[in-house]
């Protein structure tokens, strides 16, 4: 199994519009980081976690020209506004891509994107439009999807919910606040752990990067990446304060997971 970060930035990316500072103007290609989103390679077949704004130049990037199914975290724009570029995944297979994720994040994908969603709306004649199958999960309830085992996992985003998504011995936690026990108690023997990290500081939506770092040293997995993370941390200062164990993720970055 394989995970390929496709994008590791927060909602504003970087660099940043308008922003002059060290990490926005950085050489490092480290430092330029698009919208979050993954994708989990596994026998031939592709899982794509979020559709972020910069979904199409991500696969590109990526030489991904296939995605076998989608996950979605949750409904927050810089995690699905993307969803058209698959349109060009779509396009060229028959029957409709599936696509999952939490109950209320299907529905309001559903009144945000009619235009996929609802049958009634068909493309005009000599157009398309993404054709997907819309399939709602349960948390802590696991599932077959394109030949990989996946539980969601419940975490808080602030006042809101979102889905982590645990797939073999990886397990992807984004735009969580905290990691509650519940969601602890599934997240033993993990190969590979990642986390959304934003700040140094408290956020009321995301685990800061000290926050993640003692969540990441408390479920034990053998190695931690950190991502969603903004211009305030460049990668090379964040690689100098992280103990061993965790690493800041960059876009492109591939690494492969220990087998279950």
């Amino acid at each position: 199994m394989r995970l390929i970060f496709l994008g590791t930035g927060t909602s504003f990316g970087v660099p940043q519009v308008g922003c002059r500072c060290r990490t926005c103007t950085s050489p490092d290609p480290r430092d330029k980081r698009t919208r979050a989103a993954v994708l989990i390679e596994h026998n031939g077949r592709r899982l794509l976690i979020d559709t972020p704004p910069e979904l199409r130049l991500q696969l590109v990037a990526a030489g991904a020209g296939e995605v076998d199914a989608v996950l979605f975290t949750h409904a927050h724009a810089d995690h699905v506004h993307g969803i058209d570029d698959l349109r060009a995944i779509t396009v060229k297979q028959a029957g409709g891509l599936p696509v999952y994720g939490p109950a209320e994040t299907m529905a309001e994908l559903a009144r945000r994107f009619a235009y996929i969603f609802d049958p009634a709306v068909q493309a005009e004649a000599g157009t398309t439009k993404p054709e997907l199958r819309a399939h709602a999960l349960e948390a802590d309830r696991e599932t077959e999807i394109a030949g990989m085992r996946v539980r969601p996992l419940r975490l808080p985003h602030g006042p809101h919910t979102v889905f982590g998504y645990r797939v073999g011995r990886a397990a992807y936690l984004t735009d969580a606040k905290t990691i509650p026990e519940a969601a602890r108690a599934q997240l033993g023997g993990l190969d590979v752990l990642v986390l959304n990290a934003l700040l140094s500081r408290p956020h009321p939506l995301h685990l800061s990067i000290p926050e993640a770092i003692t969540a990441a040293q408390e479920i034990g997995a053998s190695r931690t990446f950190l991502t969603h993370l903004t211009h305030e941390t460049p990668h090379a200062d964040l690689v100098a304060r992280l103990p061993a164990g965790v690493a800041p993720a960059y876009d492109g970055l591939a690494i492969e997971i220990g087998a279950t």
